[in-house]
């Protein structure tokens, strides 16, 4: 890379998605630290049910791996975004692959028990949509030289 290319302004919207990146994916840290640490006071105090509580704690070891991967290499994908650094692109994409990973575990290999299947669908569609959009966001940062 040049060194033009190194010292390359980022535009305000870099920056701008770098910080709602860290609010958005930031949550998620929060929710999936809860959720490991909180117990059930935490999971009902988010509206989770019996069924969805047991099934939560039955999940397989390789599945909570596949979870903290997508949830943590989300906050690791803004922060090196934030930083600027080229890695971001490969680390929203691991991301992005262990989020759909989940989701076809939780809808075809172990059903997971929703109270009202449409937010459940709409809540993963809205989950997808952000995953999705770091990661091209950070395509495109990489292809325009604001990443090094």
């Amino acid at each position: 890379m040049s060194v033009a290319a190194a010292e390359k302004k980022a535009p305000w919207h870099f920056w701008a998605v770098g910080v709602v990146g860290l609010v958005w994916n930031g949550y998620g840290a929060y929710d999936y630290f809860m959720s490991k640490t909180g117990g059930e006071a935490y999971l009902r105090s988010v509206g989770m049910t019996d069924a969805q509580i047991a099934h939560l704690n039955a999940m397989p070891f390789w599945m909570t791996a596949v979870w903290a991967t997508g949830v943590w290499g989300a906050v690791l994908g803004t922060a090196l975004l934030l930083l600027r650094n080229k890695l971001a692109v490969p680390v929203f994409f691991a991301s992005l692959a262990a989020f759909v990973t989940s989701v076809v575990y939780s809808i075809l290999i172990e059903p997971a028990p929703h109270g009202d299947g449409m937010s459940a669908w709409l809540m993963h569609a809205v989950v997808f949509v952000g995953c999705a959009f770091f990661l091209w966001y950070s395509m495109r940062a990489r292809k325009q030289g604001l990443l090094r």
